[in-house]
């Protein structure tokens, strides 16, 4: 993980340098705001800044905007100093690290940033067959696309394959096709000159040359624009890229790793992906299985996310009943692992007794996970909510696909109060997919509701 640390170097703050890099982090050091800008800019890139809150942390993260920068930024501060901590916060930074540094605090947010938390546990042979897969193709240099559904851990085996390349001692270099704005994507990935548009003082280096010698993970590759695959496509073909503006060609070094949650194939045929680039990425498939084609995987992964979510939250140990054990094998897990991690660590706060209970193991909207009773089974009320269902599904016949999900996404953002991220999570679609929809619809006359907002009549 790199780490960039900005301020001057004296006392607590060299205390937190050391932490960090005997927690394996590489760090590197900036004296201020404008030689920390210019230290990303050139490609000396980070994961993370740790900036020391008596420099303007405002002017950081609007650098680090202007510039089109995206990397998070924590400040750090005397622990006593609440009022500046409350300054960094809306200022822009994503946390604040109180000095004296403490070790586990600062593994802890090395580890959220660096996704070192995360390692590959597994005991089904329905997984075990992929890692076999991925160890005997990863000292390789083929281009890997690995698919699956979301929450299934694609980016944690995109790490797990560099780890063990013949890249490993060089960067792994991350980039969320889908979490950044098209306009601002080409940038982040090629890089720019000094003046190719408005905002861009001075050269910038992107993920492309960041990466060199290492390897470059594309997730959600499937969210890039048309106008975007062509100018990739040729990156991977030719091993070279053009920074934005730029007027000759860069020489790249990079193993391409590309996740998608997508059928690429469809995408393909209905016109949203180019052939040639899926034919360039898709030289090796690892297709992760779901949780539920997985079942033994469940009980590994419980109990490992148990350990650990105690462990974090500075609570006593509790093992996983055998009821419990039961009940999570009985469930879908739609969100596979990712659902699976949030329902422990909800769990590992909620349990009371000496073990965790399946009164426990809840879902975010409060209900119980388990499999879904037979109909005869239930109360007359929900009963009567099931046959409601059922007469709303037959009114759907005779509409186009069009209209039903115009509805569902508007019902959706109301019920959110218009946060669009909010919306995006629940209907499980990227945020440019439901950003795209939801211009659609404004250009034909129908009412979008704003941030804090419901349409005043939904239709």
């Amino acid at each position: 993980m790199r780490l960039l640390i900005v301020g001057q170097l004296q006392g607590q703050l060299t205390a937190a340098t050391k932490i960090a890099m005997d927690r394996g982090a590489k760090v590197t050091h900036a004296i201020d705001i404008e030689q920390a800008l210019a230290s990303l800019r050139g490609g000396k890139g980070a994961d993370l800044v740790l900036c020391d809150v008596k420099c303007d942390i405002g002017a950081l993260v609007r650098g680090l905007s202007t510039e089109r920068i995206c990397t998070p930024v924590v400040a750090c501060g005397i622990g006593t100093d609440a009022r500046s901590a409350v300054d960094a916060i809306r200022a822009g930074a994503k946390e604040y690290l109180p000095l004296p540094p403490d070790p586990e605090l600062i593994a802890a947010v090395l580890a959220a940033v660096a996704d070192d938390s995360h390692q590959m546990i597994f005991e089904d042979g329905a997984m075990e067959a992929v890692i076999a897969l991925a160890d005997q193709v990863a000292p390789s240099e083929a281009s890997i696309l690995i698919t699956g559904e979301s929450g299934t851990g694609k980016e944690v085996m995109a790490r797990y394959i560099h780890k063990k390349s013949n890249r490993a001692d060089k960067p792994f270099i991350s980039v969320n096709c889908a979490a950044i704005p098209e306009n601002l994507l080409e940038s982040e990935l090629f890089g720019h000159e000094k003046g190719a548009f408005t905002g861009a003082i001075a050269r910038r280096i992107g993920k492309f040359e960041e990466a060199n010698g290492g390897t470059l993970l594309l997730d959600e590759i499937s969210e890039m624009d048309a106008r975007l695959q062509a100018k990739l496509l040729r990156a991977i073909q030719e091993r070279e890229i053009d920074r934005v503006g730029g007027t000759k060609p860069v020489k790249v070094d990079i193993r391409i790793i590309a996740t998608s949650n997508r059928d690429l194939a469809e995408a393909v045929k209905h016109g949203t992906f180019r052939e040639d680039l899926l034919y360039r990425l898709n030289v090796v498939n690892l297709r992760l299985p779901a949780l539920r084609e997985r079942p033994r995987d469940i009980q590994a992964l419980a109990r490992h996310f148990a350990h650990k979510y105690s462990q974090a939250n500075g609570v006593a140990y509790r093992p996983l009943a055998s009821s419990t054990e039961r009940l999570l094998a009985s469930h879908p897990w739609r969100g596979n692992v990712r659902e699976l991690e949030n329902t422990i660590h909800r769990a590992v706060l909620l349990a009371t007794g000496p073990d965790i209970q399946p009164e426990a193991i809840r879902l975010p909207d409060g209900t119980q996970v388990g499999n879904n009773p037979r109909s005869s089974d239930l109360p007359a009320p929900v009963q009567a909510a099931v046959n409601n269902a059922v007469a709303v599904t037959r009114g759907l016949v005779g509409r186009t696909v069009a209209d039903v999900e115009r509805d569902l996404i508007l019902d959706t953002l109301d019920h959110c109060l218009g946060n669009r991220t909010h919306a995006a999570n629940i209907l499980g679609i990227s945020i440019r997919t439901l950003r795209n929809k939801l211009r659609e619809y404004g250009q034909a006359g129908i009412p979008v509701p704003n941030h804090g907002e419901q349409r005043v009549a939904n239709g």
